[in-house]
């Protein structure tokens, strides 16, 4: 019987997802490819938009938060760097995250003939969007990157430690796509769902405030969603420049790691009745 505690069953599907995705990798970063450049074609700016409509989102947060609420941050040892650093440091990931699973929860309704087709590895589907979107989110950390540089004339040594928050993000991305993949597959409301999901999610995470201005009485809510510890691990690296959440980094590992396996899991198990539901 199926459990996502049995530690044997988790460390088998893990082996077989890491050797899939390696024997694959070539097909899957050629899709990943495709996605990209597909994704605007025939437009006059082209692929630019995967850039600008992330980036006038940002810039409207930055504005409406910065200037219009006048949100202070920064300036202090605890705080070291200003506000749209603060709020660029989780809100980049975030949208990363929440991008792929939109496009998780479709994917195999979305791509229907390929499904169908036997001898087609459907397993890459799911993991092409996450790549894709990976792509887009490096480019804005490297745009705030240069935004650090300029306004503070030096980056945090915690960069160093970036490549390692990035893999544990894409192994929960990875986890969550083949979820919503899977299941989406059944039920379409489920893009739907995602989207409402993103919206309340975004509101309850500390990007756009600090921990200490939420009323001690919800508080608590920001430690329920699970995407707050992934922006509190980005703002150790990319804003605090020390582990200032260090349970943070521990929870966010955790979960992506478990994900990540329960996620192929379900994936693995729903698949067999793709082509009936389609």
């Amino acid at each position: 019987m199926y459990s996502a505690f049995d530690a044997r069953g988790n460390l088998q599907a893990f082996r077989e997802l890491i050797s899939l995705l390696t024997r694959h990798r070539q097909l899957t970063l050629a899709l990943a490819k495709r996605e990209i450049g597909e994704r605007y074609s025939g437009q006059f700016f082209g692929t630019f938009w995967a850039i600008g409509h992330p980036l006038i989102l940002m810039l409207v947060y930055i504005f409406v938060f910065a200037f219009v609420f006048q949100m202070r941050v920064g300036g202090t040892a605890d705080m070291p760097l200003d506000y749209t650093a603060y709020m660029l440091a989780g809100l980049i990931p975030w949208l990363a995250f929440q991008e792929s699973m939109m496009k998780a929860s479709t994917v195999i309704v979305a791509n229907a003939n390929i499904v169908k087709q036997v001898i087609f590895p459907i397993e890459v589907l799911p993991v092409k969007g996450v790549i894709a979107t990976l792509v887009t989110q490096t480019i804005f950390l490297g745009l705030l990157a240069a935004y650090t540089l300029i306004t503070h004339h030096a980056l945090l040594w915690t960069y160093l430690l970036l490549p390692v928050l990035f893999v544990v993000q894409a192994l929960a991305m990875i986890g969550v796509s083949y979820l919503l993949a899977a299941v989406g597959a059944y039920f379409r409301d489920v893009k739907d769902f995602v989207q409402d999901f993103s919206t309340v999610a975004f509101f309850i995470m500390p990007m756009l405030y600090v921990p200490e201005s939420v009323p001690a009485a919800v508080r608590g809510i920001l430690y329920v969603n699970p995407f707050s510890y992934m922006v509190w691990s980005y703002q150790d690296i990319l804003y605090f420049g020390r582990f200032e959440h260090p349970w943070a980094w521990l929870v966010f590992v955790t979960l992506s790691l478990f994900i990540f396996v329960f996620g192929y899991r379900v994936f693995r198990r729903l698949k067999v009745m793709f082509g009936n539901v389609l």
